[in-house]
């Protein structure tokens, strides 16, 4: 509790921080420049039509009123209190403005909005990833940053026009509203660049969603034809285990996204070469990016066994189901919800040059995604109005939750609805199912052909 006479740092307004802004914006600009933009925004807020002359002369004056009030009061004045101060002893304010907080508000959200997407521009993406971060520190909890960029955008615009370039940026950002939490954010940093963050998210999860994302954007861009091959690189950093500042957790996400960037390109020139395996790329090109010096190695995530593992019925927890998956359901799913075979390695590695031991590994129990939160549910039997909701996904399989207990044939048909992805037929059969204290039945099930 601060002592008598110290002074308190008040909490700004939005309309504080609004004007702030303004402030930034304005001062690099030169006269011409800054008096139309301040004679309509004083027109705004007073309803009278005042010259450009007269709006710099006001503009300098409540600059100068929040130095004086500051220094008066001994603590920091916002410029709202200034701007307020000014207006009213200069007899501005002579018609009621009730309605004009509406549209104050609409300027605010546009400030730190990109006009394009929709999504929240760089300025935001800076002021979030400062309070998301501390608050994780705060709770101790994990904090991923993926960090996106469209491979062969530059192509589009190229070859198709910008408008068709728009399209696709906002493609992205329709494609990444869908597949966000409530408590995610996604940001358009400039270009074909944009980022998420992702609270209480470690890197597995993150890795997941990242591939997740992928998969669904190539279906969203599927309608528009576009006959350039798009696609979503991604580089993910995680607090606490790569760093624990914006400024580094930025520079790993990038130095990562930049390494699936160029294995892309070997890739696709390379058609043979199998940039997942085990074993370093093979390639002499230089274009190929060396290891950015302390910047922890790409995550490299096993696919699961194949042999069948016990598993415990005692507690709740999602099954790991590692059966092996029909070829049909294996297509859709494996993408959807895995970022297994991500190995990507450099051209450092591959001439013989000592690498640092990667810290970035992460060894999961599955290649599966939790489904509790969500409405996912699974369709069973041919044209059946029998439900059961879906608690997680895998490779191997799925785990299902039955309203009641009942008996299952050996083999049967089920649709699954996920959230975004479309509805998907596999052929499932039970390898164990266990009774809950509520009255459900939870299964576990492995694909089949």
């Amino acid at each position: 509790m601060p002592s008598p006479g110290t002074p308190v740092e008040l909490r700004s307004s939005s309309a504080a921080s609004f004007l702030e802004i303004i402030v930034e914006t304005l001062q690099p600009l030169d006269l011409s420049a800054r008096a139309p933009f301040l004679r309509g925004f004083f027109r705004a807020l007073t309803h009278l039509d005042i010259s450009e002359e007269k709006s710099v002369q006001l503009w300098d004056e409540i600059l100068s009123r929040k130095q004086s009030l500051s220094a008066n009061l001994g603590q920091s004045v916002s410029l709202q209190t200034a701007l307020v101060d000014v207006f009213t002893s200069s007899d501005l304010f002579r018609f009621p403005i009730l309605i004009e907080r509406d549209d104050l508000k609409k300027l605010e959200v546009s400030a730190v909005t990109d006009p394009l997407t929709g999504l929240s521009n760089r300025r935001l993406f800076q002021e979030t990833f400062e309070k998301e971060l501390n608050r994780a520190k705060r709770y101790a909890q994990p904090l991923s940053l993926v960090s996106l960029d469209l491979h062969r955008f530059k192509e589009v615009n190229d070859q198709l026009g910008h408008p068709r370039g728009d399209d696709v940026l906002r493609s992205v950002a329709s494609t990444l509203s869908k597949s966000l939490r409530t408590s995610d954010a996604a940001f358009r940093i400039g270009g074909d660049e944009f980022a998420l963050l992702l609270p209480q998210t470690d890197a597995a999860q993150a890795l997941a969603l990242s591939k997740r994302i992928s998969v669904v954007f190539s279906e969203v861009l599927r309608p528009l034809n576009i006959s350039v091959p798009v696609s979503l690189d991604h580089g993910v950093a995680t607090f606490p285990m790569d760093a624990d500042r914006t400024e580094e957790l930025i520079q790993i996400a990038d130095a990562r996204l930049y390494r699936l960037k160029h294995a892309n390109h070997l890739q696709q020139s390379q058609p043979e070469k199998d940039v997942s395996s085990s074993g370093p790329v093979q390639n002499s090109s230089s274009t190929i990016p060396t290891e950015v010096p302390g910047v922890p190695h790409s995550v490299s995530i096993p696919r699961p066994q194949q042999a069948p593992e016990k598993h415990e019925t005692k507690s709740a927890q999602p099954m790991d189901l590692s059966p092996t998956p029909s070829p049909a359901a294996e297509s859709t799913l494996a993408a959807a919800v895995s970022a297994s075979n991500l190995r990507i390695h450099t051209l450092a590695a591959s001439s013989g040059v000592p690498q640092p031991r990667p810290n970035y590994a992460v060894q999961r129990k599955a290649e599966r995604v939790s489904m509790t939160g969500t409405n996912a549910y699974a369709v069973l039997g041919e044209a059946s109005s029998r439900r059961a909701k879906v608690l997680d996904l895998g490779f191997g399989g799925v785990a299902l939750e039955l309203d009641s207990k009942q008996d299952l044939p050996e083999s049967f048909l089920a649709v699954l609805h996920v959230p975004i992805l479309p509805p998907v037929r596999v052929n499932l059969r039970p390898v164990w199912s266990r009774g809950t204290n509520e009255g459900s039945l939870r299964v576990g099930c492995c694909f089949i052909s």
